[in-house]
């Protein structure tokens, strides 16, 4: 069985809003930083973020292909959502924190992403 889910599209008659997300790319060039960045990041940072931001939920992930490259997804309802959280004083602190704990060692671009189909495969049942 697929389920499938458009943007604000019809879906059995019905309209569906779709999350956003607040995607976090982050790279550390030297191998030497990578797990004090690990660490602050997964016991400090996301714990601040969860609060600060309000996600419907997170998760963060290291890249496979480039093992500088680390991921965190921040998942909102709406995009209007995600946008009102980033214009707060609390997201600006976030960010000027990031950079003192690790200016000139990591750097890193957030994107503002809309999701705008959800396919959601699962197996057929079995007769």
């Amino acid at each position: 069985m697929i389920a499938l889910a458009n943007y604000l599209g019809q879906n059995g008659g019905c309209r569906i809003a779709m999350p956003a997300h607040l995607l976090v790319r982050s790279i550390v060039p030297d191998v030497q930083h990578r797990a004090a960045f690990d660490r602050w990041y997964g016991e400090d940072h996301m714990a601040e973020a969860i609060r600060v931001f309000s996600p419907s939920r997170c998760w963060r992930s290291w890249s496979e292909i480039d093992a500088s490259v680390h991921y965190a997804f921040y998942e909102f309802d709406t995009v209007e959502a995600l946008k009102a959280m980033t214009s707060t004083e609390a997201f600006a602190e976030m960010i000027a924190d990031f950079t003192r704990t690790w200016d000139g060692k990591v750097t890193r671009e957030r994107d503002f992403i809309q999701s705008v189909q959800l396919v959601e495969a699962r197996p057929a049942p079995l007769d």
